[in-house]
């Protein structure tokens, strides 16, 4: 304490200290406790997280498992025929499974060029105080409720449809991959973005001194080296518009049908999410329908948390990126 006090030529630096450097040891007991009951606490937050989404899994895949081992499996991805009350019931997916890839691939059509540009923007063009304005706002789309979005595809995108494209409904997989672009965009941008911006500004410094132009330095340098955070962002963009329930329920058309032709993406379709939705409230428990549903919900499940997987994995590269350039 003297040296402190001398270093800053102030005596009243050495009673700054709320605590004193010699604990007695009921002080350093009650310490140690309080460090250790927090550290606890924490850790049972944590396992308590880990431990529902075990529990999801587990309820999920119980309830899956009748119609799973019936052999129904084949049917189920090999069939588009989904008659569920019907003597015999078909219960073939592959119609909801093309439609949710459908209105899935046109959302990140749409999602990934405007995000990718937008972040490109917000990370080395536009003035860091207009960015800090900029973001926010386009993050508050995230907040939106998805319901609010499905009324504007209904109300007002799906009669615009048909007045001006001349589409006999509006409701279809191009309107809900609209709407779904629209809610995947904030991710993107904000991924992206945070990826783009932890390249370094060494990085950008060194591509103009080799008199590079702020183009190429965007395209042949920054892009590059944040390709793993770029990716990770497109990877939950994507799980954003697979794993959306009320907008594709409310946008789609319903139709249980794979478009013919096959790139006619003005054609109704029907998805995954919508007939578990749709059929789950009418269901008999204990019926195979019932147990229909849970099995595709199952394979949602198993193919959304594999996604998850893949995006953490990008997410830690860039994160391992990011460590090393600094």
């Amino acid at each position: 304490m003297p040296n402190i006090a001398r270093q800053t030529g102030d005596v009243s630096a050495a009673v700054d200290f709320d605590r004193p450097l010699l604990l007695t040891p009921g002080e350093d007991l009650a310490g140690y406790l309080t460090a250790a009951a927090g550290k606890t606490l924490l850790l049972l937050i944590t396992c308590a997280s880990v431990l529902a989404v075990i529990l999801i899994f587990v309820f999920i895949a119980r309830e899956a498992w009748p119609f799973l081992v019936g052999g129904n499996v084949g049917k189920l991805l090999g069939s588009t025929e989904w008659f569920p009350t019907a003597e015999p019931a078909e219960f073939g997916a592959l119609a909801m499974l093309a439609g949710s890839l459908y209105i899935t691939a046109g959302a990140l059509i749409i999602a990934v060029p405007i995000g990718l540009s937008a972040a490109v923007f917000l990370s080395d063009i536009v003035p860091f105080r207009l960015r800090q304005i900029i973001k926010p706002i386009i993050e508050l789309l995230a907040a939106i409720p998805s319901v609010a979005y499905g009324f504007f595809a209904v109300l007002v995108l799906s009669p615009w449809m048909q007045k001006n494209l001349g589409l006999p409904s509006g409701t279809n997989a191009l309107n809900c991959s609209l709407i779904l672009a629209i809610m995947a965009i904030p991710t993107i941008i904000s991924i992206a973005e945070d990826a783009l911006t932890s390249a370094g500004r060494e990085l950008r410094e060194g591509s103009y001194a080799i008199g590079a132009t702020r183009a190429e330095t965007l395209i042949k340098v920054v892009i590059p080296a944040a390709h793993s955070g770029i990716i990770a962002a497109v990877i939950l963009g994507m799980m954003r518009a697979i794993g959306e329930t009320m907008v594709v329920l409310m946008a789609s058309g319903n139709a249980t049908q794979v478009p013919s032709p096959w790139w006619n993406i003005t054609q109704s379709v029907r998805t995954m999410t919508a007939i578990i939705a749709g059929d789950m409230g009418e269901t008999v428990k204990g019926s195979e329908h019932y147990h229909c549903l849970f099995a595709i919900g199952f394979l949602l499940l198993v193919f959304t948390f594999m996604l998850n997987l893949v995006g953490e994995y990008f997410l830690a590269r860039a994160r391992r990126a990011r460590g090393g350039a600094e």
